[in-house]
């Protein structure tokens, strides 16, 4: 029999997460989009676990959102500001001072974050023209991705948790949000890679590894199709 798994955070109950967790109020709303692969096969996703440390976020699944009724009722919403979090041409980077409160006009900030691979957030986003007419948001990041079991594609990669833990940081930096629990994140997606790391240095298990990972910082980042396999978030 499988074991007993809570719903809440997806791990197994006895290595639930959540009575470690107080989740954060922010005035950003945080929306993850979360593509099914993620959602079904991906224990450690990181979107779920950003999620549940934010009071005002929610999360949905789906490849195509221009029928989705919640994901259009805010993009709609007059009250709200309704960004992309997607770096590149046309982003405005709220570090560098391009966006800003007096931007927002009252509004209240709403960004949008694809939880999945690029490939997969690519096709994402070209299955939703009401995504792509968002206007886009991005930060400067302030250190490299902490992922140690997974690799990211290139420097300057990051998984969902540490976008949402740089975008917060840049946020607050402008006077823009308030960060209440800034180690919270970070804490727990270190708890989380040191539990996978455990089990990957136990014989025992199915995935233990004779070698250990490799710091991010001494890889060669992969090219081709493995690149394309790798959930990253462009930061500059």
């Amino acid at each position: 029999m499988s074991r007993e798994t809570c719903y809440r955070c997806f791990w197994p109950k006895t290595l639930c997460w959540c009575p470690s967790i107080q989740p954060m109020p922010t005035r950003t709303r945080f929306v993850f989009l979360m593509h099914p692969k993620e959602f079904k096969h991906e224990k450690a996703a990181t979107g779920r676990l950003t999620h549940l440390c934010l009071a005002n976020s929610e999360i949905h699944m789906g490849i195509a959102f221009d029928e989705h009724e919640e994901v259009q009722a805010l993009i709609a919403d007059p009250g709200n500001f309704p960004m992309l979090l997607y770096p590149g041409a046309g982003a405005r980077n709220v570090s560098s001072g391009e966006f800003s409160n007096e931007d927002l006009g009252g509004r209240r900030l709403v960004v949008f974050l694809l939880d999945a691979t690029w490939a997969c957030a690519r096709k994402m986003l070209r299955l939703s023209p009401s995504l792509q007419r968002l206007p886009k948001i991005m930060f400067s990041a302030t250190a490299l991705s902490r992922y140690v079991i997974k690799q990211q594609p290139q420097p300057g990669c990051l998984s969902t948790l540490e976008a949402t833990h740089e975008m917060l940081i840049a946020l607050t930096h402008a006077g823009m949000d308030e960060y209440p629990l800034p180690d919270q994140l970070l804490g727990l997606f270190q708890r989380m890679q040191d539990f996978q790391l455990h089990c990957a240095s136990d014989p025992a298990r199915a995935g233990y590894r004779r070698k250990g990972y490799r710091a991010p910082s001494e890889r060669t980042p992969p090219r081709g199709d493995s690149a394309r396999r790798n959930r990253f978030i462009r930061t500059k």
